[in-house]
């Protein structure tokens, strides 16, 4: 009798491996596992069937041999027959009910789960009738009818507890609809154009920092082993998305490739890769235009269960993603994995209880600021299927999820929800019908808008000679709480970069190369909100006598030589390069503005050379390397004509003098 529990697994088979978790490559204790919930459910029809009528029986069995294989609408004609030679047969309602459940159906479904029901005399297919019925309705958006027959099956189901869990979780999101069926956010939702929909379906999107690319996986068919491939679209000079084009060649192949995520730079890329030991995440990085070959994150990340749908922190030291390895809560978990000094990825930790459940967490997404995690449940309080929660770290820890309200969530499913880094735009993938997908944005009501939002700063490396673009290494560092944000290369090819700032404070930007002298920029984040990226271009000067450079994270109070606290991370960088360059000296000047006495003046600015020099040497810097002058207001940068000239030319430079 096992054709009675196939129409539920077939739902699950059918279900594309990355779109919705599951599908062909699932391994066999998946299916076990869905067969054993179905075995139970449905072992109140292994009695003798209900009808006397030879061909009613032989119609109903051939019917089973089509449905088996997922082909649907010869099962209907043949149950729809068996019940027109006997009425009252019930075990016939029930299978053809659950067959329109899986053509996606759920109102002809439902009819004939009320008929069979109200045929039915055994209390074990009664509990089955309303389970079903509970969870159809449900996923209608009928909550009331819903709750209903969820209140018969629990008072009817005493023994199995997963069957029973279940129901409670439908229950809730019933009651939780029911009481906020009232309120409505101003989302103004809507697909993005045939551009980007343009294939029958599309998932997973992921865009780059700077919202100017949109990547995302396409299925080419319908059919559940229908090819997968990752695309991406650019905005033209107008901000429209062009047509989407295969991601690289490097990347997509005759596996699928899944959901993906991208660094904030939009130069490294992981995503999933699904083949027939199932599905793992793969590496690759960008140079130029050209994708390197992908590689598999490792044992640390990846593992004998199921690996998808990850999303990358800003800074490329955080990874999150789905999977459904021993030691989670339950179902599938969101995990995550910290990246080591050495590039390779830790061993993966489950997010714990305060954001999983013991169903199904998926598609997760950490917003640039690292602090929001977005992510699609099917258990918890919600309007059903799965919703949209977001959930706050702070101090390490999670805070209890919320859900981002209707009409975002409604009772079919919504996923993969990303967040621009301003905080102020959504996309997400939506289905619309069986094997139908869309992508849609949304703006975000501003009582949900995250409350540390992220702007971009990005710029391009040069020799500061030759003008050509250099590969450096690359800092972004917080002035005020003297950390580190991030740690990055400039392309090879094009010299250009781009990192997240995370949220309002004083930044400093380096960049190093060996051979070449440091460079810094600094830039005020906190006053104005700043809706355009910032840019800050640097250029290095080769190692050479006479090569300078302006340490622009010097701070002193006015008319005052004591160095500033934020002063310490220009000055370390400063450390760093004489150590690394052990046989030259220097000359540590300073410098001010026109105002006030040349004689206080040339004063003031050896006092400040004298700061630096003497923090230099207290950290290790041979005295006879450093030479400090102070040269008042006798070499301007700019002539001291304004406000912002003079704070130019009020200044610590740093010479090779040998």
């Amino acid at each position: 009798m096992l054709g009675f529990y196939v129409p539920y697994v077939v739902r699950f088979m059918f279900w594309n491996t990355e779109h919705n978790k599951l599908g062909p490559t699932m391994k066999w204790i998946d299916y076990l596992r869905i067969i054993y919930f179905l075995l139970v459910s449905f072992s109140a029809f292994a009695q003798p069937l209900s009808t006397k009528s030879k061909k009613a029986i032989e119609l109903y069995t051939t019917a089973d041999n089509f449905r088996v294989r997922g082909q649907f609408d010869e099962a209907i004609k043949l149950l729809l027959q068996a019940i027109d030679k006997d009425s009252k047969f019930e075990e016939a309602y029930f299978r053809l009910a659950l067959t329109y459940r899986n053509t996606g159906n759920l109102s002809l479904a439902n009819e004939t789960l009320e008929k069979g029901l109200s045929l039915a005399r055994d209390i074990t297919k009664q509990k089955n009738y309303t389970f079903f019925l509970g969870d159809n309705l449900l996923r209608m958006g009928r909550y009331d009818q819903s709750l209903i027959f969820l209140n018969q099956f629990l008072s009817l189901e005493k023994f199995d507890k997963r069957k029973q869990e279940q129901a409670a979780v439908w229950k809730l999101q019933d009651e939780y609809s029911i009481a906020h069926k009232n309120e409505k956010l101003l989302y103004q939702i809507k697909p993005l154009g045939d551009t980007i929909n343009a294939f029958s379906m599309q998932y997973f999107p992921t865009i780059t920092a700077d919202d100017r690319e949109l990547i995302f996986t396409i299925r080419f068919g319908k059919a559940h082993d229908d090819n997968e491939d990752i695309v991406i679209s650019k905005r033209d000079e107008r901000g429209n998305w062009t047509t989407p084009t295969s991601l690289s060649t490097q990347i997509n192949s005759t596996f699928r490739e899944g959901a993906s995520t991208i660094l904030a730079d939009g130069r490294q890329l992981i995503f999933t890769i699904c083949g027939p030991r199932g599905c793992d995440l793969f590496q690759s990085n960008k140079q130029g235009t050209n994708w390197s070959k992908p590689i598999s994150l490792g044992a640390g990340v990846n593992s004998a269960g199921w690996e998808a749908q990850p999303s990358l922190s800003a800074d490329g030291n955080e990874l999150y993603f789905v999977s459904d390895r021993k030691g989670g809560v339950g179902g599938y978990d969101i995990w995550y994995s910290r990246k080591s000094s050495d590039g390779t990825w830790g061993k993966a930790n489950n997010l714990g209880k305060s954001v999983n459940t013991p169903f199904d967490e998926i598609a997760p997404y950490i917003h640039v600021n690292n602090q929001n995690l977005y992510y699609a449940s099917n258990g918890l309080p919600g309007f059903g299927s799965y919703d949209i929660y977001v959930t706050e770290k702070k101090n390490e820890q999670w805070s209890v999820p919320m859900n981002m309200g209707q009409p975002l969530n409604d009772f079919e499913d919504q996923f993969s929800f990303v967040v621009t880094s301003n905080g102020k735009v959504a996309y997400y993938s939506k289905e619309e019908g069986r094997n139908k997908s869309k992508i849609y944005t949304t703006p975000i009501p501003t009582e949900l808008q995250v409350q540390r939002k992220g702007n971009i700063v990005k710029g391009v490396i040069r020799d500061s000679k030759t003008k050509l673009p250099l590969k450096a290494d690359v800092e972004l560092n917080d002035l005020k709480t003297k950390t580190r944000i991030a740690t990055f290369q400039s392309d090879s090819i094009t010299g250009f970069y781009l990192s997240v700032i995370p949220g309002k404070s004083e930044y400093a930007v380096y960049a190093t190369k060996p051979g070449y002298l440091f460079s810094s920029l600094n830039f005020n984040y906190e006053a104005d909100e700043q809706k355009e990226p910032l840019v800050v271009d640097l250029e290095l000067q080769p190692i050479g006598t006479n090569a300078s450079v302006v340490l622009n994270n010097i701070f002193f109070d006015l008319n005052q030589f004591v160095l500033n606290d934020k002063s310490g991370i220009e000055l370390n960088e400063a450390i760093q390069f004489l150590k690394s360059n052990p046989a030259l000296k220097v000359e540590i000047s300073g410098h001010t503005d026109n105002s006030g006495a040349e004689s206080y003046n040339l004063q003031l600015s050896q006092k400040r050379a004298q700061s630096v020099s003497e923090f230099l040497i207290k950290e290790g810097i041979e005295p006879l390397r450093i030479i400090q002058k102070g040269y008042g207001s006798k070499r301007p940068l700019k002539p001291n004509d304004s406000d912002e000239n003079k704070r130019t030319n009020r200044r610590i430079e740093f010479k090779i003098i040998l």
